[in-house]
C-alpha cells in the first residue's frame, strides 16, 4: 500500500469511526474513557491539533461540532446522563 491508498483509506477509517460515534449516542464518554483511553473529546481535540500542524486554524467548538455532529452544548443537552 503507498502512501496516498494508505491515506485515503485512513481518513475513510476515521470518517466511519466518528460516524459510529455520532450513532451511539448511548455511549457516554467517559465510558469510552474508562474502556478505550479516549473519548470524543479526545478525538475533537487531535483532529484540531493536526489541522494545526498544516496550518489550519480549527477552533474547538469546530473540531467538537465535527465530531458530535453537532454543537457540543446540544449533544450533552440532549445525550449526556
Amino acid at each position: 500500500m503507498d502512501s496516498s491508498n494508505r491515506d485515503q483509506i485512513e481518513a475513510a477509517a476515521f470518517r466511519r469511526l466518528v460516524a459510529h460515534l455520532q450513532e451511539r449516542t448511548d455511549v457516554q464518554n467517559i465510558d469510552l474513557m474508562n474502556l478505550a483511553g479516549f473519548c470524543r473529546n479526545c478525538l475533537s481535540r487531535w483532529l484540531r491539533e493536526e489541522a494545526e500542524k498544516q496550518g489550519i486554524d480549527l477552533e474547538d467548538a469546530e473540531a467538537r461540532e465535527h465530531v458530535y455532529g453537532m454543537p457540543y452544548e446540544e449533544w450533552k443537552a440532549r445525550y449526556q446522563k
